[in-house]
């Protein structure tokens, strides 16, 4: 069976394959960046991995890191990139390779933060060598600032022959939300940056999921209708409610009670592409997505607090966001233009 996270979206596996024929073709002088951003179990790791296994020629070079799920420490990514290599061979000082590896045996920090973030680079750069290389950031919203500092660099890196492809979960689900918005917005503002997020699945695509299980039968409107509805066209959802029915027909998708770990959250209503905002709103926008606070925003604007909050909550209703930073990585999507301040 096709994997169910790769039903209805060929459009960002072709676009993920010309970011990376930018790379080995174009000679760029800095890396081309992909951001995926999507909701918990919407498929954005599968879609990396596919595109990742696909691409030709096949590159020389992958990096490929995560977060520690339940204790995030400093340079997570670049750690988890680092396990089981051999670096002995790395132009690099080995205590801070040791440190930046998260050894156990590692000396106890003496580099400066600003240091010890050029070291991280250079590592990178060592290990990606002449290339082509993919680097592959799974879950940005996990990482550690550390981690996030070192992918804002690596994507305007110059001379790194890479393809960055970062995913990620919206800012608010982060472990540091200002932090990330920043560094997703420095990331979908490189040139040529292709930003693509991830939805749910919508009924056509749920019916094409269940004619390829049930052996090319396509299963009724009404089934594939309550199938949609019970799982939110969630592909994760999907593919363990296709598991817990296995053996049974499609009647049982839709009508067999729905185990309780597969109950999906209601669905927030999508934010309307084209909110008119004001010139003043924008100018707001821009400092939620440079993190600001409230009183940061008051200041750098030249008005009250009090009006920079009423801003705000017109923002918030206008793009449907139910917090700052989803404001922000609205306006990031949404290719926002900033306004200069002052």
């Amino acid at each position: 069976m096709m994997p169910v996270s790769m039903v209805g979206r060929a459009g960002e596996r072709a676009e993920l394959d010309r970011a990376w024929s930018t790379v080995v073709d174009a000679g760029r002088p800095s890396p081309a960046v992909t951001v995926i951003t999507g909701a918990a179990g919407v498929g954005k790791s599968l879609l990396v991995a596919a595109a990742v296994e696909g691409f030709s020629p096949r590159p020389a070079v992958v990096l490929s890191g995560a977060a520690r799920l339940h204790d995030p420490a400093p340079y997570d990514w670049l750690a988890a990139v680092l396990s089981g290599r051999d670096t002995s061979g790395l132009d690099l000082p080995p205590d801070a390779l040791a440190w930046l590896a998260q050894q156990p045996t590692a000396p106890r920090e003496r580099y400066a933060p600003g240091t010890l973030l050029r070291l991280a680079v250079r590592t990178v750069r060592r290990l990606v060598g002449a290339g082509p290389a993919v680097l592959v950031v799974e879950d940005l919203h996990a990482l550690d600032p550390a981690s996030l500092n070192l992918v804002g660099e690596l994507a305007t890196a110059g001379d790194l022959p890479a393809l960055l492809v970062v995913a990620s979960r919206p800012p608010a689900d982060a472990v540091a939300p200002d932090l990330a918005v920043r560094v997703l917005s420095r990331l979908c503002g490189v040139r040529g940056a292709v930003r693509q997020h991830l939805g749910p699945l919508g009924v056509p695509e749920v019916a094409e999921v269940l004619t390829q299980v049930y052996e090319g039968t396509r299963p009724t409107d009404r089934i594939a209708t309550a199938v949609w509805r019970r799982t939110g066209g969630n592909p994760y959802a999907l593919t363990e409610l296709l598991a817990a029915h296995a053996g049974r027909g499609p009647e049982a998708l839709a009508e067999r009670p729905l185990p309780e770990h597969l109950r999906p959250p209601a669905p927030r209503p999508a934010a309307p592409p084209d909110a008119e905002l004001t010139g003043r709103e924008v100018e707001v926008l821009g400092c939620l997505v440079a993190g600001m606070s409230n009183k940061q925003a008051a200041r750098a604007l030249g008005i009250s607090v009090r009006t920079v909050t009423v801003h705000v909550s017109n923002l918030l209703r206008k793009t449907g966001s139910a917090s700052r930073t989803e404001a922000a990585l609205w306006a990031v999507r949404h290719r926002v233009p900033s306004r200069p301040l002052g």
